[in-house]
């Protein structure tokens, strides 16, 4: 079955760093799209970032753009976010997801496999 595995999640001060990876695996992972999305408690779903199953073509989120980059190495089945100049908005449960379709998919209905999720916290 497909397995979505996110880490890296943790603590870190505003204006820091975190880079988060997710291990995929049950699926052909290079013929999937992936994306980031980032639920805070009582918030909807948030869409993040998501990457072409090539990795050559990406979308973000406007409240991340310029701060936070997506990318993979399909020779792994890994997908990472890195995230810099975090601020205290970030905090958040971020989740990666899988789809098989195009790229242009910014909602979470289009994705039907999820990770668990991976906390990550921001201090003022």
């Amino acid at each position: 079955q497909v397995q979505l595995v996110e880490s890296g999640g943790g603590l870190v001060q505003a204006g820091g760093s975190l880079r988060l990876s997710c291990a995929a695996s049950g699926l052909s992972f290079r013929s999937y799209v992936m994306g980031w999305f980032r639920q805070a408690p009582g918030k909807e779903r948030e869409f993040v970032a998501v990457i072409s199953q090539s990795g050559g073509t990406t979308y973000y989120g406007d409240s991340v753009k310029g701060r936070f980059t997506i990318s993979r190495d399909n020779a792994k089945s890994t997908v990472n976010l890195q995230m810099n100049s975090l601020r205290a908005e970030d905090a958040s449960v971020y989740s990666c997801a899988a789809r098989f379709g195009t790229v242009d998919a910014t909602t979470p209905a289009k994705y039907p496999y999820w990770g668990q999720g991976t906390q990550v916290t921001v201090s003022s």
